[in-house]
C-alpha cells in the first residue's frame, strides 16, 4: 500500500516509493514515498506559514490538543502496538509497554504546555537597576525540524513532537523509514484534533536529502536528532546558529559490588540487556562484577536467560525477536565472532537460530573488543570481574559514550562516590542504567549528544528567552 507525505495538513503523493518489509515474517508491509528537496522545503514552508497560528494559540489550548492525542492513543493502543511490533520486530510485550509511555509523554507535554513561565528579575540588587521592573518570558522559536530512528518509533517521537507543540512551535517530521507506518499513525491521530493545518508535517525518503535541506534552510530553528554519533556529528557541524539537540548512542555499563542480593536484581538486568533485543540507546551492553561474585552472577544470569522465549514478535509471550534487519545481526554476530578470537568467553548463545539472533552473554571481554568499547544495539552483553570498585568506575568510564550508568550496592558511601565519578548523563543506584521515565531530564555527556530531553527540559532547548525591562522613573 502506498503512503504519501503529510503537509500543510494533506497526504500528497510522490513519484517514487521505497518498499519496506516486516523484518520477521518479510512481508511487504508498506511503500513510502520517497520526498525531493521541492517536497521537503515545501514541508518546512508549510510548518513557517502555520508558526504565527500556533504561537497564537492559548496554553490551554495547546494543553488540549496534546491531552485529545493523548486519549486518541488510548483508545487506539492496539492498533498502535501491532503496528510498532510489525515493522520493527519488536515483541508485542514491549511494543504495549511503549505506547503505554507514549501516552504518558503527551500527557506530560499536555501539563508542560500550561507551566511555560518565566521569572522575575530584581533589577533593584544593582545600584543602577533602581526604578526598574523586570521579568522573562518564553516565546517559540518557530519551525522545528526532527529526525527519528527505528527504535521507539512513537515514544521517541512523542520525545520532539510533544514539546514542540506544547511550546508553541511547529514541526517537520523525518521518521526512520523502516517504521514510518507508526509515523503515519500519528499524523492520522493528530488530523482529528484542533492543531492547525501544517503545524505539524511528516517527511519519508532518504535521510540525507532530507537532512541536508532541514540544514540549509533558513526557517528551519531547530534541528532536533536522535540516531548514530557519525550522522549527529555531521548534523552539528553544519547546522550554523540552528539550535541542535543530539541523543546518540551509547554502549552503558553497570557495576555489581559485593553484598547484593543477585536473586533480586536478575530481572533488571535480563531487561536491561535484551528488550527489544538490546536495540535501546541505554540498552545494558557492559557489567563490572566484583570477583568473588563472578561465578554466581554468570550462573543466575544463563539461568534466567535460558527461560526466555525466543520467537514471533506479533505473540502475546514472545521475550526476544529478530532484530532490525539481517544486515544488523550479521554485523552483530561477526562482532561476537571477534571478540571470541581475541579471548572472550560465550557464555550462552552467540549465534543465530531460525533467523534471530539468540541472547547472547560474553565474558573475559578485552576493552578493545568492538562489542565492549562500540555500540552494538543488539542483544548482547558483557560480563568482566573487577577487583575494586575503583577499576569498575575506570572501566565504566573509559567509553567514547556517556549516556547513563547504573550500579548495585549495599553501600551508601560507595553508591555516592560512584554518582560523583561516573562521567554520564545519569547515574542509577540500584537499578539498570537502561530505566527511563519521560519527564526526568535524560542525555548525555561525551560522543552520546548534548542537550536533554524529558518534556520540560525539550521545552527549554526549543524556546527563546526573552527579557522585558520597565522602567518606572
Amino acid at each position: 500500500m502506498k503512503r504519501g507525505l503529510w503537509m500543510n495538513g494533506q497526504w500528497q503523493m510522490t513519484d517514487e516509493f521505497m518498499e519496506v518489509q516486516a523484518p520477521y515474517s518479510k512481508e511487504v508491509i508498506a511503500q513510502f514515498a520517497m520526498a525531493t528537496e521541492q517536497d521537503v522545503q515545501y514541508a518546512i514552508e508549510s510548518a513557517q506559514a502555520a508558526a504565527s497560528e500556533m504561537a497564537a494559540l492559548t496554553a490551554f489550548q495547546r494543553a488540549e490538543i496534546l491531552e485529545h492525542l493523548s486519549r486518541l492513543f488510548l483508545e487506539n493502543r492496539e492498533e498502535a502496538a501491532s503496528i510498532i511490533s510489525l515493522e520493527s520486530a519488536k515483541p508485542l510485550k514491549y511494543a504495549y509497554a511503549e505506547i503505554d509511555r507514549t501516552i504518558e509523554t503527551y500527557k506530560f507535554a499536555a501539563e508542560e504546555a500550561k507551566r511555560l513561565s518565566g521569572e522575575m528579575i530584581p533589577m533593584d540588587a544593582s545600584k543602577n537597576g533602581e526604578g526598574r521592573f523586570a521579568y522573562t518570558i518564553r516565546e517559540p522559536i518557530g519551525v522545528i525540524a526532527a529526525i527519528t530512528p527505528f527504535n521507539f518509533p512513537q515514544n521517541l517521537v512523542a520525545h520532539k513532537v510533544g514539546p514542540a507543540l506544547a511550546a508553541g512551535n511547529t514541526i517537520v517530521l523525518k521518521p526512520a523509514t523502516q517504521t514510518a507506518l507508526s509515523a503515519h499513525f500519528l499524523a492520522k491521530l493528530l488530523a482529528q484534533t484542533n492543531l492547525p493545518a501544517g503545524a505539524f508535517n511528516l517527511v519519508t525518503g532518504q535521510g540525507k536529502l532530507v537532512g541536508d535541506v532541514f540544514l540549509a534552510h533558513p526557517n528551519v530553528k531547530m534541528i532536533t536528532f536522535t540516531g548514530s554519533p557519525a550522522v549527529g556529528i555531521s548534523l552539528r557541524n553544519r547546522a550554523g546558529l540552528k539550535k541542535v539537540t543530539l541523543e546518540l548512542g551509547s554502549n552503558a555499563g553497570v557495576i555489581v559490588d559485593e553484598g547484593v542480593q543477585l536473586d533480586q536484581m536478575m530481572d533488571r538486568i535480563v531487561m536491561g540487556a535484551f528488550s527489544n533485543q538490546g536495540q535501546v540507546c541505554i540498552s545494558l551492553q557492559r557489567i563490572y562484577v566484583m570477583e568473588s561474585m563472578l561465578q554466581a552472577f554468570l550462573e543466575k544470569l544463563s539461568a534466567k536467560v535460558a527461560q526466555l522465549i525466543i520467537g514471533d514478535p506479533l505473540d502475546q509471550t514472545t521475550d526476544i525477536a529478530m532484530m532490525i534487519s539481517e544486515a544488523e545481526q550479521q554485523r552483530a554476530l561477526q562482532w561476537i565472532k571477534e571478540a571470541a578470537a581475541e579471548g572472550a568467553k560465550i557464555i550462552t548463545g552467540g549465534h543465530i537460530e531460525n533467523n534471530v539472533l539468540l541472547p547472547t552473554v560474553l565474558s573475559n571481554v578485552s576493552s578493545h573488543s568492538r562489542v565492549s568499547c562500540e555500540e552494538i544495539f543488539a542483544p548482547v552483553v558483557i560480563v568482566n570481574s573487577v577487583s575494586t570498585i575503583e577499576e569498575a568506575i575506570e572501566a565504566v568510564n573509559d567509553s567514547h559514550y556517556g549516556l547513563q550508568a547504573g550500579i548495585f550496592t549495599p553501600s551508601i558511601e560507595t553508591a555516592f562516590k560512584a554518582s560523583k565519578a561516573l562521567h554520564v548523563g545519569g547515574v542509577l543506584i540500584n537499578d539498570v542504567p537502561t530505566y527511563r521515565v519521560d519527564h526526568m531530564p535524560y542525555g548525555g555527556v561525551k560522543e552520546s549528544g548534548t542537550g536533554r530531553e524529558g518534556i520540560k527540559y525539550a521545552i527549554e532547548e526549543m524556546t527563546e528567552m526573552k527579557l522585558v525591562i520597565w522602567n518606572n522613573n
